[in-house]
């Protein structure tokens, strides 16, 4: 196995296991879980959301598409879904007891649409902007 694919199946994983994540973390805070405030449930998303970065910078390093560039336009949009998503999940998942729970759905679903465009984007590499 080449380092390449080493590298993307260890960012696909990740994110599998991120977007299953969000999704079962928002699961379980709507359904008021005690699962939802168990430890594990802060601290894996952290590890895998690591990976996840890690392992698409070293996928940067491998192919040479930079964002900011001609060649990497998607991947400036990919990043900037990115940052988008980090907001929407945050809204979610917040721990504000003054957000209402359609709030927090709003965003859910924002969210999922985001993660959409971002792997629309990954897997086209056609920038939607440009």
């Amino acid at each position: 196995m080449t380092l390449f694919m080493l590298v993307f199946y260890t960012h696909i994983t990740a994110v599998i296991l991120s977007v299953s994540l969000f999704v079962l973390r928002y699961w379980w805070r709507y359904r008021r879980s005690p699962l939802a405030a168990m430890r594990w449930t802060r601290i894996v998303p952290h590890i895998v959301d690591t990976v996840l970065l890690l392992s698409g910078v070293g996928l940067i390093a491998i192919t040479h598409y930079l964002p900011f560039t001609d060649r990497g336009a998607w991947l400036t949009e990919k990043l900037f879904g990115v940052i988008i998503y980090i907001v929407l999940g945050f809204v979610a998942l917040g721990r504000r007891c003054s957000r209402s729970q359609q709030t927090g759905f709003i965003a859910f679903m924002l969210g999922l649409v985001v993660l959409y465009i971002i792997i629309k984007l990954a897997t086209t590499k056609i920038p939607l902007l440009g």
